[in-house]
């Protein structure tokens, strides 16, 4: 190791502008300041090496380049910042690394850095020095540039929820690759007629069972699927080939494990100081201190990361609802009110909030996606109306009740038929995101088609009413992976999905439904520009409980579709609806097609409206329902409506 005197030591001290704005948690970018950098001094090259430990009473670093002696080669704390650092000649990229770390507790730990660019394949636990000599060469310079310009809040946005080690997996059970990835999963996402895949997290993480959502490495990709140059290559790919990517990522919490963040100098640094506070009764992980400026900072830093190293699209942000709320899964007495006596935890709205403000700053367009379960009003809110700043956010209600609803025989439902209708009291109050993630197929919850009622016809029935109506409805899609063909096992993260199930033509079915629906969203106006404004949406009949069947029209200026479901196994002839206009009628598509798998009962012909008044409108028609099934009319080009300002579905 260089002396502290050396002119090499000298040369690399962090300027009083980068510590001054690193104490005061807005340097942005936390990973240039820390962590391990190869740098020029008198021309030669060396590896700096600074970690944030502002209670240690010495750090050093051990590696490889030198036989992971704790005396060989020490830091130096610089100032009063908490920031230790020094250089080595003999450090080189590609080799293993830890921080010695003597905390204020007299123990002596050895840390991963928790600004690590690179980790060791699981269980070993080590930061591996990254080349940054050899930066990747991109080729989505045409995506950028057009990402840029769009507006996904007015775009059609179908996302394909992916865990990268279980979507397939080799003969020897082994996980694909990135790249492997690339070149198997970007076409058959692309043929399925969505617009962007989910991968679900990809910071390093010690546990497989945690499906990466107890992350060790917030600036590292997991090195069990490649390096990290290997998950460029995965989003150069899907990028080359008109794919957004977006990264589930978890400043929630972080895990207990000692070799990372935990207890990192002797003492609560990461996490919370507050011991009522400190730990997640729910996931047994500690929670982040967002009332530390450097903490937020080194969070903010790290989602600016995957957008401007991996050029990723977007982000959904894992638990929201955990950091907002001091009572998130506690009972009376396990919880302390804020400075002002609520249960709102202050500090992480000014996080969420800044966070949100510096991803738009410096990528705007980026889709930023709340995770949040709860009725916290503005979370998609711009932050200067007092909102969080979010693009979207799930809308667990709505997957919540419907599942709900559709779990239940058809007997049944016409007691229930608020739980079709309830959300649309609140579907236009935020941007949301309609999600049938992987947390509604795993834990003995079934899969999406074993939640259904009835013989194995019903059930795949049900679940392309389940498809037609997500797609029908106000929101962005997502669909995680294996419901795309009606999977019938849980998903198990240990294996792939169990592609046996299209050798089968109930499998095919689904997915040719699932594909049509992407292509009919993709192209349909209505169902898109305006899904933030209720006059995008207009019931034709929310009532009929009794039949268990709702219909609704989806609407832009110039263009709507009728949507009309039946949610029994009873096919109704003659069932009668009002029209939004008098043009003739086609069906343009009806999940009861053989092409889906179904009975192939429908209205092969056009549908003219008659002058029956029916449910508020000045016309109606008369149609056939299949059991278990639902239409999509589009008035045919060459008609045109009349009386448009009397009969408009805008007057509903």
């Amino acid at each position: 190791m260089i002396a502290e005197n050396h002119p090499a030591t000298q040369s690399l001290t962090l300027s009083r502008e980068s510590l001054q704005a690193f104490a005061e948690g807005r340097t942005w970018q936390v990973q240039s300041l820390l962590g391990a950098h190869r740098r020029m001094v008198e021309g030669q090259p060396m590896i700096r090496f600074t970690v944030w430990a502002p209670r240690a009473t010495e750090v050093s670093v051990v590696g490889d380049f030198n036989g992971w002696q704790r005396a060989t080669d020490p830091l130096t704390p610089i100032g009063d910042s908490g920031i230790w650092c020094a250089v080595s000649a003999a450090a080189t990229p590609g080799q293993r690394y830890k921080f010695a770390i003597t905390g204020a507790d007299g123990e002596t730990t050895l840390r991963a850095d928790p600004c690590g660019l690179l980790f060791e394949m699981r269980p070993a636990n080590a930061s591996v020095i990254s080349d940054e000599d050899r930066p990747y060469r991109w080729h989505d310079h045409d995506w950028l540039a057009q990402h840029d310009q769009i507006d996904w809040q007015r775009a059609p946005l179908a996302i394909y929820e992916v865990h990268a080690g279980s979507w397939r997996r080799h003969f020897n059970g082994h996980w694909y690759t990135y790249r492997e990835l690339a070149y198997a999963l970007v076409p058959y996402v692309r043929s399925l007629g969505f617009t962007h895949i989910e991968l679900m997290p990809l910071n390093e993480y010690p546990l497989d069972e945690s499906w990466g959502y107890q992350s060790t490495g917030y600036f590292a990709p997991t090195s069990r699927y490649g390096s990290p140059d290997d998950l460029r290559f995965l989003v150069d790919y899907c990028h080359q080939n008109g794919l957004g990517v977006i990264l589930d990522w978890v400043p929630g919490h972080f895990p207990t494990d000692r070799h990372a963040l935990a207890l990192f100098d002797g003492a609560p640094l990461y996490e919370q100081g507050d011991p009522v506070h400190q730990l997640h009764p729910q996931w047994g992980t500690l929670n982040f201190d967002y009332s530390r400026p450097q903490v937020r900072d080194f969070l903010v830093s790290s989602a600016l990361h995957w957008l401007s190293d991996f050029h990723m699209d977007g982000l959904r942000v894992d638990a929201v609802a955990s950091m907002l709320y001091l009572d998130f899964s506690r009972g009376p007495g396990q919880w302390r009110p804020n400075r002002e006596g609520g249960n709102e935890n202050l500090d992480a709205i000014v996080f969420l909030r800044t966070l949100n403000e510096q991803c738009q700053r410096r990528h705007p367009g980026a889709l930023i996606i709340a995770e949040d379960s709860t009725d916290w009003s503005g979370v998609t809110h711009p932050v200067d109306d007092g909102g969080l700043g979010f693009q979207f956010k799930w809308n667990l209600g709505w997957m919540n009740d419907t599942l709900r609803y559709l779990a239940l025989d058809p007997v049944y439902r016409s007691f229930h038929h608020n739980l079709l209708t309830f959300g649309l009291l609140y579907a236009f109050s935020e941007h949301f995101v309609l999600p049938l993630s992987h947390d509604e197929v795993v834990h003995e919850k079934a899969s999406l088609v074993s939640k259904m009622p009835g013989d194995p016809w019903q059930k795949l029935a049900n679940l392309r009413l389940l498809y037609l109506f997500m797609y029908g409805y106000p929101g962005a899609k997502l669909l995680f992976m294996g419901n795309e063909f009606a999977q019938t096992t849980e998903w198990n993260a240990l294996d792939e999905l169990d592609w046996q199930a299209l050798r089968h033509g109930e499998g095919q079915g689904i997915r040719n439904l699932v594909r049509d629906l992407n292509d009919l969203y993709r192209r349909s106006p209505p169902l898109w520009p305006n899904d933030r404004t209720s006059h995008s949406f207009q019931w034709l009949d929310c009532h009929d409980g009794r039949h268990s069947v709702v219909s609704f029209v989806r609407q832009d200026a110039t263009e709507h579709l009728v949507f009309v479901l039946n949610f029994t196994p009873v096919p109704r002839q003659n069932y009668r609806i009002s029209m939004p206009s008098m043009a003739r009628y086609a069906e343009c598509l009806n999940t009861d097609s053989h092409h889906y798998g179904g009975s192939n009962l429908g209205n092969p012909l056009p549908l003219t409206p008659q002058p029956v008044p029916w449910m508020g409108l000045s016309q109606s028609v008369t149609l056939t329902l299949p059991p278990l099934g639902g239409v999509v009319l589009k008035p045919l080009r060459d008609d045109h409506p009349t009386d448009a300002d009397e009969n408009s579905a805008d007057h509903l």
